[in-house]
């Protein structure tokens, strides 16, 4: 072992020896005694394997002189054959390995090796296959990890070789890797051609600029629309394939890796290559900016770019756009691969920021956008899918509900958080929010959306910045400019639905004043179509993408969009056919989408939510095991929409509903007539076709915003006489039809428009036209397929959707009874299940129920059951039924519906009054059945029946005051809900009533009716109050004053009846418009509009909604007039009948009206101050009715009163001298004259002279007999000093307040001086009169006014659109005739004006009304039970009229601002030229204290 040891150790101690290359065969050859290729392979091949197993440390550099000499030869470099040259160069990477760091060669050697493995070599490495692959990758490695490729560098002018070298490698990787089957193999020529490059780039002191052009073309691989213009020399620069945009790359290119790893290993020097790149390529387009005399050809880009001035003046060519948009796009792809290069980019691109020339700001705006988001040149990711119509409906709590394939390119990533890395340019970039170019702002208004959406790259916001972008983009969607407000309209829908809720969402919801939803459903109303149109879409969307969230009960998403059902049916106010349109595209495809759910109906199991996909197809409605019922997932959307409606919106759901009927019957006659128009092609009565056609034709087409091409297109669909379109239409409106059925005919029917539009090369304008018109026709809400859904939830209260179905279901009842046919047996076993008893109270839902079955039974009385079970049903309901109204739908359909219905009626009202006791168990249910019998079965009641119902009606409950107050008699005041005793008071109201209404004798009828008038006008003049000696309680006198002035209405509803009510009575009426309690004059005017509408009251109604100048309420007060205009530009439409002239002044011929009703008004008096007050009645008048065509005939009306004497008062005698009250009509016909004259001319009309004259109506108004008086009273002057310079300053002022409001500026005070200036502000408790505080200061006589400003002059189709089609040449034409008939008359007219739509509305009580002003008064939770709903609102349901609603009227104008929300008219107009009245003098003729 010792021995052994040490010979190891000398062994080791050794010195080591070095060993010179062995190979010795010749190389070279001379001129034509070339070497064999074999041989020559072999020799090579033997030299390469013996220098590859040689170090560099063990070999004598001497022995490599021969080779290296040999191996550089021309011989060898350009031999033919690959095989040699491969060889070749293997051997000399290895003499260069070998004898590192100083090569044997000179510079031009080195060039002609390089040269040679530059253009031979790497190139063959594209080839994995190649013979002589290894050592092509032994040549690449040698190159690499020696280190050999710096010696470039020393080579002369190398840079030529060195752009081979990077183009060569970069196309070897991107050529290679689309057709190489061996990973491995690439990943090492991708390894190694990274460090070759890398090591050149550190190692070389400057690169040629063709070298950084390469590099940064390969970042530009990531966008598909750049793939054909990069990596050959053969494409040309600009040609852009579209098929490329397709292309989805899923993992990153291993050229742009390779260009990456280079980028991030040498960070500084290629920061300042790219800052070189990028300031040439700047400064390029600024020189080309700068010629004088740019060639033609080169168009300039910012021609029509924006409206910014000069500042584009000079600006950049297309082709310099498009040079500088790739290097921008390029900065985005730099910033998520290598940062680091971009410290000098930054600066840079921050000045562009500040650049005078529009398109360097957008494109620097644009680019630092993309940059903090970290969107690449691939661009965004698909937005994530929001499909309404969905199933199941879009859940936050499924993480998978927007995720959508990834795709590396796509995603957005910022390797760096921006804001920290470089403020000043984030700061820069925030401030072009306010840039003064529109273009600007909306580039910039997606860029924050993009970094909101991002969260900026993935790399995180901080709270504070997160909200003030939200701010931002909250104020970018009020912006002044269209394209802005769109763009931010836009932004909002990239999001997801995760992100709206949990970002935007945070600031509130569309209900809370400043938030992103809010704002943008304030865009909905935009005075640009196209902002308003995706706004409502997205809008509706989004809630039709969260409305399983709501379902759920998911109380962040319901704050956030419950309230966007509601924004979005508002919008029907506003009249204008576009959004009418727009409205119903939303309505039935995103709302409540047709195809919803996307489901069958049949073994459709929710798992994993696969039914997303799922075909747009409606099964049927059996269920089987836990299969989907998709009639009743509809049904629970429709409920949920409704559920959160405000009190407007229900009114237009219902509205629209309604409209159906309306059309539907329209549609029936324009469908009956193009099959008798057959074509074209007709044998009989084609004038009689033609002409009935086109009326029908004109109706449609005045619903849609063009109709003229709507005319054209739906003679084109009367041409086309497709047979089967008309049936498809048909089924689309047959109550019949289900749910399933209308949807198929639907989609068929567009089918069918698009292929005939296709066929004969046609527009789409066809279905554009037809389609609304199909919406609105289809009963798709209340479809029969939805009834036992609605039922279902209206007994179970599931989702607390008891009330909502209750409420649909009245509905239904009351529009489409007939959807209920298939259903009616079925309610009727449930009623007669839940009949109650005098120990057994009913279900709460059975008023419903009876409700329906009542407006059923008279339509279709054969339809209810007559068993005897059923029978003794309704009886029980009749007695015990609760709330009392249950009893009173018993009855009707006991009437409608039974064979011995006499019998019934007598028995009943026997056992009604038989023992009555007020207050006992069930007494509201008797006093309602008698009530109904009152009006149903007058004739059955015997005459000991009837002493004693009037007894109990009038002794036993209205005379009574059970709990006497102990307030102050003048006390007044609503209350919620009401008590006991006056509901009993009510119900013995109405049966008084009832019971002259039912009555048929005309000659006693005045006998029978004079005490119940007499007590209706008590109620109304005494406050409500009736008891002589004791104080009834104040919450009782505002809703028997209420009652009392409704029931009015409705008696003079009728001829008979309308004739009994005087002249002074009627005025008395009038002022419960002006009622102290906001609750009275809503349901009032509600009731009077109803009527008003449906034409079943006389002219003098009309009078009534002009007393609301004083309106404290802006909501009614603008409701109040948006109807008045509706109502005048329908009777200007009106074409007069052959029995009446004067069917289109309606509106003008009341104006007398309105000046009789203010001379006996309470509060009048003949000061100046007083008649400066009541000029706003006549401002009010002239505001909702005048137009330049009518002026005229009301300065004549106001001119007539005063030719006239009062016939209210009493009867004077020809020759009498005026009396008060004539003189009160005088100074009102002098004030309103003024006026008359002050308003025509600041609105520049032209007052003409009338041919003709106008009579008065004689109820109201006497004629002058003497010729003398008559020619002194209009020759004296009546007004006292002043009041015309003060009417003057409140018609001013009012104006002022009117356009401030149309423009969208806020009045600085509410209540103060009329120039604006904060005042003293009076806040009585009754403001509903005359205005007191704030008298506008009186001029002196004989002072000049000061002069009016003109108005500004309105735009042609402003000015023009309502005067032209409210034109009815009432001023030219000579023959007209202008005298107004008394009462009688009015009525004539108005049954022959509004016969069809009287005729229909005579045989079922309105009852649906009151429930609207109910819920208008009081509004009412979901859970609300229904004695409470009639205690809110004293609900009426009789069977003589049939309630059609009260549709909402639409706006003549819509108002809308950029910026900021709307502000109605009427509601500017009563904050600042309304001044509020004093507490003594706005209530002194009622005693009342303020």
């Amino acid at each position: 072992m010792p021995a052994r040891t040490a010979a190891a150790v000398a062994e080791v101690e050794e010195p080591q020896t070095t060993h010179g290359l062995q190979f010795n065969e010749p190389l070279s050859w001379r001129a034509g005694k070339s070497i064999p290729v074999a041989d020559l392979l072999k020799r090579l091949n033997a030299l390469s394997k013996e220098m590859q197993d040689m170090e560099q440390e063990e070999n004598e550099r001497d022995s490599f002189t021969k080779v290296a000499k040999e191996l550089v030869s021309p011989n060898l470099l350009a031999h033919k054959d690959k095989g040699v040259k491969a060889l070749t160069a293997a051997c000399l990477v290895d003499i260069l390995r070998l004898c590192a760091p100083d090569a044997p060669y000179t510079g031009q050697q080195l060039r002609d090796i390089f040269n040679m493995i530059i253009g031979q070599i790497l190139p063959a490495l594209a080839d994995p296959t190649n013979a002589y692959n290894s050592q092509h990758l032994y040549v690449l490695s040698s190159l690499a990890q020696i280190k050999s490729i710096v010696l470039l560098a020393d080579i002369p002018s190398a840079d030529t070789l060195i752009k081979n070298v990077f183009a060569i490698c970069f196309d070897v990787i991107s050529g290679s890797s689309k057709t190489s089957p061996r990973e491995e193999l690439q990943k090492n020529v991708e390894i190694n051609m990274t460090q070759l490059l890398t090591c050149l780039v550190d190692e070389s002191q400057t690169l040629p600029p063709e070298v950084v052009d390469i590099i940064v073309a390969q970042f530009l691989r990531t966008d598909p629309k750049a793939l054909s213009g990069v990596g050959g020399k053969n494409k040309k620069n600009g040609v852009i394939d579209e098929k490329q945009s397709t292309l989805v790359l899923r993992q990153l290119p291993p050229a742009y890796k390779m260009a990456k790893y280079i980028c991030n290993a040498c960070p500084e020097k290629m920061a300042r290559y790219f800052s070189q790149y990028f300031n040439d390529v700047v400064v390029d387009a600024s020189n080309s900016s700068n010629q004088k005399h740019p060639s033609k050809s080169k168009k300039r880009h910012s021609d029509g770019l924006d409206d910014s001035g000069d500042e584009n003046a000079g600006g950049p060519t297309e082709q310099d756009l498009q040079e500088l948009s790739k290097v921008h796009g390029l900065l985005r792809e730099l910033w998520r691969a290598c940062p680091g290069v971009l410290q000098n980019v930054i600066p840079q691109l921050e000045a562009e920021l500040s650049a005078e020339n529009v398109q360097l700001r957008l494109l620097a705006t644009e680019t630092l956008g993309d940059i903090i988001s970290g969107i690449g040149a691939a661009g965004l990711p698909p937005a994530p899918p929001m499909d309404p119509a969905a199933y199941p409906s879009n859940a936050l709590s499924n993480p998978s509900e927007d995720t959508v394939s990834v795709n590396l390119l796509t995603k957005p990533s910022s390797p760096h958080p921006f804001p920290s890395s470089h403020p000043q340019a984030y700061s820069n970039f925030l401030g072009r929010r306010q840039d003064k170019s529109s273009v600007i702002r909306a580039a910039w208004t997606i860029g924050i959306g993009r970094i909101l959406n991002t969260s900026a790259g993935g790399a995180g916001l901080s709270q504070q910045e997160e909200d003030r972008l939200i701010s931002d983009l909250s104020l970018m969607l009020g912006d002044a400019d269209e394209k802005v407000r769109l763009a931010a309209v836009r932004v909002v829908a990239s999001f997801s639905f995760r992100d709206v809720v949990s970002k935007l969402g945070r600031p509130g919801g569309v209900t809370d004043n400043g938030s992103v939803l809010a704002i943008l459903a304030e865009r909905i109303r935009d005075k640009k179509h196209s902002v308003r149109e995706e706004a409502m879409t997205l809008l509706a969307r989004i809630w039709g993408v969260g409305v399983g969230e709501i379902s759920a009960e998911n109380e962040q998403v319901t704050a956030l969009l419950k309230g966007i059902p509601s924004k979005i049916l508002d919008t029907y106010y506003t009249s204008d056919l576009e959004i009418m349109v727009l409205l119903d595209r939303v309505f039935y495809e995103q709302l409540l989408p047709l195809s919803y759910p996307p489901i069958k109906g049949k073994s459709n199991k929710l798992t994993n939510g696969n039914s997303q996909g799922a075909k747009e197809s409606q099964g049927s409605t059996e269920k089987s095991g836990d299969a989907i019922d998709p009639d009743s997932i509809r049904t629970e959307r429709v409920l949920l929409l409704l559920k959160d409606l405000d009190e407007r919106a229900k009114k237009v759901f219902y509205a629209v509903q309604s409209r159906q009927m309306l059309l539907s019957k329209v549609m029936r006659a324009y469908l009956e007539r193009c099959e008798d128009y057959n074509g074209g092609v007709m044998d009989d009565n084609e004038s009689q076709i033609k002409e009935h056609l086109t009326r029908l034709i004109k109706t449609f087409a005045g619903l849609l915003p063009n109709s003229q091409q709507a005319t054209s297109d739906l003679w084109k669909f009367a041409k086309m006489h497709d047979r089967r379109s008309y049936q498809l239409v048909r089924f689309c409106m047959a109550p019949e039809s289900d749910y399933r059925t209308v949807f198929k005919a639907i989609k068929e029917f567009t089918k069918r428009i698009v292929d005939a539009s296709a066929s004969t090369s046609a527009s789409n304008s066809l279905l554009d036209t037809l389609t609304p018109l199909l919406y609105r026709v289809s009963l798709v809400v209340y479809n029969k397929s939805h009834v036992p859904g609605i039922m279902e939830y209206s007994r179970t209260d599931a989702k607390s959707l008891a009330s909502t179905a209750h409420e649909v279901l009245r509905e239904i009842s009351s529009r489409t009874p007939e959807v209920l046919k298939a259903h009616v047996q079925e309610i009727c076993r449930t009623l007669q299940d839940e009949a109650p008893s005098a120990k057994k109270p009913n279900d709460a839902g059975a008023v419903d129920n009876l409700k329906a079955c009542a407006s059923f039974a008279a339509k279709y009385p054969t339809e209810i059951p007559q068993d005897r079970k059923f029978v003794q049903a309704m009886s029980s309901f009749a007695l015990y039924g609760s709330p009392p109204e249950a009893a009173k739908y018993a009855v009707s359909v006991i009437w409608a519906a039974t064979e011995k219905k006499e019998s019934l009626a007598r028995d009943l009202a026997q056992k009604c009054t038989k023992g009555f006791t007020f207050g006992e168990e069930g007494f509201l249910s008797r006093l309602a059945t008698l009530s109904q019998l009152m009006l149903l079965a007058p004739n059955e009641i015997d005459d000991q029946s009837s002493d004693e119902i009037l007894d109990i009606a009038i002794k036993q409950t209205l005379l009574q005051v059970r709990e006497a107050s102990k307030k102050p008699a003048d006390d007044y005041e609503w209350s919620s809900p009401a008590d006991v005793e006056v509901q009993a008071k009510c119900w013995a109201l109405k049966m008084l009533v009832n019971r002259i209404r039912s009555h048929t004798d005309a000659e006693s009828l005045p006998d029978v009716a004079a005490p119940v008038y007499k007590l209706l006008s008590t109620l109304i003049e005494q406050q409500g109050e009736v008891s002589q000696t004791t104080n009834t309680p104040p919450t009782h006198k505002p809703r028997l004053r209420l009652l009392a002035a409704r029931l009015y209405l409705k008696l003079c509803t009728s001829k008979s009846h309308d004739a009994l009510l005087t002249p002074s009575a009627f005025n008395a009426l009038t002022t419960v418009a002006q009622d102290p309690v906001k609750q009275v004059r809503a349901g009032f005017l509600q009731r009077l509009k109803k009527y008003l509408n449906l034409q079943r009251l006389p002219q003098r109604f009309y009078t009534i909604p002009f007393l609301l100048a004083f309106e404290p309420s802006d909501a009614l007060r603008t409701d109040t007039a948006t109807w008045i205009k509706s109502r005048a530009t329908f009777f200007a439409n009106t074409k007069p009948t052959s029995s009446s002239t004067r069917a289109n002044i309606v509106m003008e011929s009341v104006f007398a009206r309105l000046l009789s009703v203010l001379s006996h008004h309470p509060d009048y008096a003949d000061e100046a101050e007083d008649l400066i007050d009541f000029s706003h009645y006549i401002i009010f008048y002239l505001q909702n009715v005048a137009t330049a065509d009518n002026v005229s005939l009301i300065y004549h009306i106001a001119q007539r009163v005063k030719q006239c004497r009062d016939a209210v008062s009493s009867t004077p005698a020809p020759d009498a001298p005026p009396t008060e009250a004539d003189e009160r009509l005088y100074h009102l016909s002098d004030l309103a004259q003024v006026v008359i004259r002050k308003y025509e001319d600041m609105h520049n009309w032209t007052i003409q002279t009338l041919p003709g004259k106008i009579r008065l109506p004689t109820s109201i108004f006497s004629e002058i007999k003497s010729h003398a008086e008559a020619q002194r009273i209009a020759e004296h002057h009546y007004l006292p000093e002043g009041v015309e310079a003060g009417a003057e300053d409140v018609l001013k002022a009012t104006l002022r307040a009117s356009r401030a409001a149309q423009h969208g500026k806020k009045r600085k005070s509410e209540g103060g001086d009329w120039d604006g200036r904060e005042a003293k502000k009076a806040k009585p408790k009754l403001p509903i009169r005359k205005a007191a505080t704030t008298t506008p200061k009186v001029k002196k006589a004989g002072t000049k006014a000061a002069k009016t400003p003109k108005p500004k002059k309105l735009k042609k189709d402003e000015e023009q659109g309502s005067a032209e089609r409210r034109r009815s040449g009432r001023v030219k034409e000579v023959e007209r005739s202008y005298a107004e008939r008394d009462s009688d008359e009015d009525d004539e007219e108005m049954e022959t004006v509004g016969a069809g739509a009287a005729a229909k509305a005579d045989d079922v009580e309105d009852e649906s009304a009151d429930e609207e002003m109910d819920a208008s008064v009081e509004p009412k939770s979901p859970d609300v039970d229904d004695a409470q709903e009639e205690e809110a609102g004293d609900e009426e349901h009789e069977a003589e009229e049939q309630d059609v609603g009260d549709e909402p009227t639409p706006e003549t104008t819509p108002k809308t601002t950029p910026r900021g929300k709307r502000k109605s008219t009427a509601s500017s107009q009563a904050k600042a030229g309304a001044p509020a009245p004093t507490k003594a003098r706005a209530m002194r003729s009622r005693g009342i204290a303020a």
